[in-house]
């Protein structure tokens, strides 16, 4: 998910929330241009918080100043057999008229996408996140508190209480993965690094202790996750959400038995890297993602995007290993349930 650095000084941890995501997790960047100042650039702005009595009122919206078109693209072809969508954020509105959980899940089974994994960020996000997954047969959960949100706990006192309930929401039954965790570089200074670096090996814990598979978000920061992993000792099942590595960090990954999971910016012009790194990964290692709103796969980037867009990044991916998109998602489908398990209980 794209998140924005630790919030401004004085900024409260929900302040940091509605701050996230500028820019596209792991899309291609300039990296001399400058980076944008915390909190400067508002994408989500929290409609309310969870107090326990009614998760379903909780929701974002993500920011449409400056964007060319908000309108959501039309369905693709459906796929011929069952896909899923393994890391999504549901709660963020998009677009010119937000989707209800509800319609998101319809559209997406429209299509072919039986299923999704919704990610939390946050406390409160994932709070939803698990009560999505209870409400809904289609939904499972995955629950942590983002890279880019730790150091903003931390400077609160309040990180070892947020990982708490990350903690007791992995407990339920339709949490099937702690994330998305990891570690950012790029949007977090110097000195929130070790509050990221103490979080992530708490997830890390978490998903060994729960037994549950855990995503990881790795933004400008290979070599530490893989160094930390290696250190620490990585899940059982460990996936590499939007992975945005090279060839060589792939190969890595794939003989450590880590997935690797693709998003709609493996379809764009300045991507190369990614698509070297997915043709060097072994087809039983593959995962398929929207991180939806954001990285709307080509020729739609820019505009919202969804689970039932699943297809279109499926196909392009089947097109750059010259297998049939049917054969592939066969493939991944067998794979997102190996790792996350069945949907319907």
């Amino acid at each position: 998910m794209p998140s924005e650095s630790a919030a401004a000084p004085g900024a409260s941890v929900a302040e940091s929330a509605s701050a996230r995501g500028a820019a596209a997790a792991n899309e291609p960047v300039d990296a001399s241009a400058p980076r944008p100042a915390a909190g400067s650039t508002p994408v989500e702005r929290p409609r309310g918080t969870i107090d326990g009595t009614d998760p379903s009122q909780y929701v974002r919206e993500r920011s449409t100043d400056g964007r060319r078109d908000v309108s959501y693209p039309p369905a693709p072809e459906p796929v011929g057999v069952p896909v899923y969508d393994n890391h999504t954020h549901l709660e963020i509105e998009d677009g010119e008229t937000g989707l209800s959980l509800d319609e998101q899940l319809e559209r997406a089974l429209a299509v072919g996408v039986h299923g999704v994994v919704q990610a939390g960020g946050d406390v409160d996000s994932s709070r939803w996140s698990a009560w999505a997954a209870r409400s809904h047969p289609r939904v499972l959960a995955a629950v942590a508190i983002h890279p880019n949100e730790a150091p903003v706990y931390d400077q609160a006192g309040e990180l070892d209480a947020a990982i708490a309930v990350i903690d007791e929401l992995a407990a339920e039954p339709r949490v099937r993965a702690i994330g998305e965790t990891g570690l950012d570089f790029f949007r977090t200074e110097a000195d929130g690094i070790p509050a990221q670096i103490r979080s992530f090996e708490a997830h890390i814990a978490l998903a060994k202790k729960h037994g549950i598979a855990m995503q990881i978000h790795d933004r400008d920061a290979h070599e530490a996750v893989l160094e930390t992993l290696e250190r620490v000792g990585a899940p059982e099942k460990t996936v590499f959400h939007c992975f945005s590595g090279d060839a060589d960090m792939a190969r890595i990954a794939a003989d450590r038995g880590y997935y690797l999971s693709f998003a709609g910016n493996v379809t764009f012009k300045n991507a190369q890297n990614l698509r070297d790194a997915l043709a060097v990964t072994p087809v039983d290692r593959i995962l398929v993602e929207t991180d939806a709103p954001f990285l709307t796969p080509a020729p739609y980037r820019g505009r919202p995007n969804a689970p039932y867009l699943i297809p279109v990044t499926l196909r392009f991916l089947a097109a750059e290993l010259s297998m049939d998109a049917d054969e592939l998602a066969a493939r991944v489908a067998a794979n997102t349930l190996e790792v996350y398990g069945a949907f319907e209980d």
